[in-house]
């Protein structure tokens, strides 16, 4: 039973978080990834370490909430609670000043302990949250929060509060795994005397593994895109873990990224120095000149202004920019760069700021509002990553109107739409191998657009800036897991309404795939034919008549779109009756009529007067007596199918075996390439079971054709219909070539007599 009175509550834990503390995506995401969830009808408490980076403003706005002690080994830790709302978020900062009172997030000989710490309150904090909070979900990001899940199932599991708690693990990047010595087990963890967690956290004879243990004991895993989703289930990427990823595939999924598009938003940013919009983006020039003041280089606005906002770090691609960055500035490319590392790269940024004074600035520190100025006021973003599992930096420039250049990988490939000179299509500049030259050739490509063609600049500009960025689909996507792990949770009307939107639009894009439900859809498709008809009609006839090749491709088509709709089908099988009709005696399909007969009783021709008496006029005019006869004879075929099965008018002109394989889909793709494949069997074996078709068909021939009277030949709309559908269609149908199996089939579907076998040779010849 659902409960309808509550919310969604999920803790979102995050050694990072925008605004307070960030050094990379993870900090975006979780500053931005639970505003849209509360947005979206759930509530959300983000849990952060309460650092001493984090400014003396947000500090004094929070307000002590509660405090304990936390076990961690033999030692028992003092954690505070401190709560701060902001923008309709509540934010808990776990505060232990041992741990966290430093200068940086990471990078400490004991970072071992001090996540192992956070974690431990992280699940023990979940007993003293605001009354009426219950957490339904538990969302860890990274290895700093990895091990919440397993201290949740060793030492928690079982409580009532707890026991209604699901964990998800994201990861942001599975490089940073939290990879120890496995001293910290007992002494630290204190799990070594729990056989299922020491085995399950162990990455190597000494080595434990904080990520390891998540993967192994979250209920969901995610990463932030679909591309990196699979990336990292092989060895290339999976950096040791792809083992136990592929293991778990079930439970891992990619949801890629957003950003907050209200928080970054050139048209009302208070941190830069003037708001523009995509339509009026003179503010942008002001920014430039402001910023290139700021950092001392040359203001000027007929150089490009390269910039970087990133960790000084071999997987960012700093081997490729120490590489290119003489080259570049030495080409009259200004550059500037913010962020600490490596201490190599940071030396290196700092030599070549000294070599080249008003072209090259290099800040290397941590400073959120400088990154957001650099943000608004470049003109390209470089972003040239080894690999990047989502990257939200390419996407924060696009929206500032810089554009992107960025190596072919991951989250980067999916965001980044490369320039094209030729069309004017693109969002950015690409390359793809991780290579020094290449990503210096990237940069010119786009300095020499800068240069050369400001109005093509422009218009990239315009369309990066136009990009959909927001965190709404992407949050949706993290609820539809939720609520799948809390069936029991009701999910507001409004949130569903969200999900309604975007599931038609992915079935408008995949057509062809929704081949197997004809059932359910039987009415509407039937009340929908009307509208095709007349839709269809005018140049229906030409194009059917002009070329045989075309015809054969939409008698193909037509087996796809009979699974859809039987409208279709039915339209489809009379087309293919008239495209054959002159090239085909009476005599021939006669033998048709009688295999048919047998289901034309069973079903009568109810639906057959919606489309008779203009289409009879016609079929009178353009054919003998004998040819009107066998083409109605085909088009009742294509009537009472619609009704009983959608696919049996070939099918029924095939021996018993072929009826019998009851399936009405694969009978319809089987069915459809059976006359095609009739008409190029040979002329000998057309003649030799002539006899047979001769007396099947005797019995039951006039039978057949009462029964077949009222339905009359809908000729001209079905082939627009048949050229309509053809490429999506085409694909399906190619396997069932094989269909034709028995030997009888070319016999019980061709003219009983040589006469018809020699003209139905000559037309096969005449098609191919």
């Amino acid at each position: 039973m659902a409960e309808t009175s509550k919310k969604m509550q999920i803790v979102f834990a995050s050694a990072e978080c925008a605004p307070f503390v960030k050094t990379g995506g993870l900090g975006d995401v979780a500053g931005s990834l639970p505003a849209a969830l509360v947005r979206a009808g759930a509530e959300v408490i983000v849990m952060v370490p309460k650092y001493a980076t984090i400014k003396d403003e947000y500090k004094a706005q929070m307000e002590h909430f509660a405090d304990f002690y936390v076990s961690l080994g033999w030692r028992n830790e003092y954690c505070g609670l401190e709560k701060l709302e902001h923008d309709g978020v509540t934010y808990m900062f776990i505060d232990n000043q041992r741990y966290f009172a430093r200068d940086y997030p990471y990078g400490f000989f004991d970072d071992g302990e001090r996540f192992a710490f956070f974690s431990k309150a992280i699940t023990e904090s979940l007993q003293h949250l605001p009354e009426g909070f219950e957490c339904d979900i538990l969302h860890c990001n990274d290895w700093q929060t990895a091990l919440a899940p397993v201290f949740l199932r060793e030492f928690y599991q079982g409580l009532p509060l707890y026991d209604r708690v699901k964990t998800v693990f994201s990861i942001h990047n599975v490089a940073f795994q939290g990879q120890f010595s496995d001293t910290v087990m007992e002494d630290i963890l204190g799990v070594a005397h729990i056989p299922a967690a020491a085995s399950q956290l162990r990455c190597d004879a000494c080595s434990i593994n904080y990520m390891l243990g998540a993967l192994r004991y979250a209920d969901a895993i995610t990463t932030v895109s679909p591309t990196y989703a699979n990336e990292i289930q092989t060895p290339e990427f999976g950096e040791g873990l792809d083992g136990v990823l592929r293991e778990r595939s079930y439970a891992l999924q990619g949801i890629l990224n957003g950003i907050d598009v209200a928080g970054f938003d050139p048209a009302t940013d208070k941190r830069i120095a003037a708001n523009y919009t995509v339509e009026d983006r003179s503010g942008k020039a002001v920014c430039k000149a402001k910023l290139q003041e700021e950092l001392g280089l040359e203001v000027r606005d007929d150089r490009p202004l390269m910039v970087m906002v990133t960790r000084l770090t071999r997987q960012k691609g700093m081997d490729l920019v120490m590489y290119a960055l003489d080259r570049i500035l030495a080409g009259g490319v200004q550059v500037a760069v913010l962020g600490t590392g490596d201490r190599d790269y940071e030396d290196g940024l700092r030599y070549f700021q000294d070599k080249y004074p008003g072209t090259m600035a290099a800040r290397i520190e941590f400073d959120p509002a400088l990154s957001q100025r650099m943000y608004a006021a470049a003109d390209m973003f470089l972003m040239p990553s080894k690999f990047e599992p989502c990257g939200l930096s390419q996407i924060i420039a696009m929206r500032y109107g810089t554009l992107p250049i960025v190596r072919e990988t991951g989250g980067l490939k999916d965001t980044v739409i490369p320039y094209n000179e030729f069309t004017g299509e693109g969002t950015g500049f690409s390359f793809s191998n991780f290579n020094g030259d290449e990503m210096g050739d990237a940069v010119f490509r786009a300095a020499r657009l800068f240069w050369d063609n400001r109005d093509a600049w422009n218009q990239l500009v315009t369309q990066a800036m136009s990009q959909d960025f927001s965190w709404t689909r992407s949050a949706d996507k993290y609820l539809d897991l939720y609520f799948f792990m809390h069936p029991e949770i009701e999910r507001p009307a409004g949130v569903t309404d969200v999900a309604a939107v975007d599931e038609p639009a992915a079935a408008e894009a995949e057509p062809a795939a929704t081949v197997k439900e004809p059932a359910a859809a039987e009415e509407p498709k039937a009340e929908e034919k009307p509208a095709a008809k007349a839709e269809v009609k005018p140049d229906a006839k030409p194009a059917a008549k002009k070329t045989t090749a075309r015809k054969t491709t939409a008698k193909k088509a037509t087996t796809t779109k009979a699974a859809a709709s039987k409208t279709s089908a039915a339209k489809a099988t009379t087309a293919k009756a008239s495209t054959t009709r002159k090239r085909t005696t009476a005599a021939a399909k006669k033998a048709a009529e009688a295999e048919v007969a047998p289901k034309v009783k069973a079903e009568p021709a109810a639906k057959a007067p919606a489309k008779t008496a203009a289409k009879k006029t016609t079929a009178s005019k353009t054919t003998t007596a004998k040819k009107t006869t066998a083409t109605k004879s085909t088009t009742t075929k294509a009537a009472t199918t619609k009704a009983a099965a959608k696919t049996t008018p070939k099918a029924a002109a095939k021996p018993a075996v072929k009826v019998e394989e009851a399936p009405s889909e694969p009978k319809a793709k089987a069915a459809v390439e059976a006359k095609p494949t009739a008409k190029t069997t040979t002329r000998r074996r057309a003649t030799t079971t002539a006899k047979k078709a001769t007396t099947k068909a005797a019995a039951p021939k006039a039978e057949a054709k009462a029964e077949e009277k009222p339905a009359v030949k809908a000729e001209p709309a079905p082939k627009a219909a048949e050229v309509k559908t053809t490429p999506k269609a085409k694909a399906k149908a190619e396997p069932a070539k094989e269909a034709p199996v028995s030997p009888a089939t070319p016999a019980e579907e061709k003219a009983p007599t040589k006469k018809t076998s020699v003209r139905k040779a000559t037309a096969t010849r005449k098609r191919h």
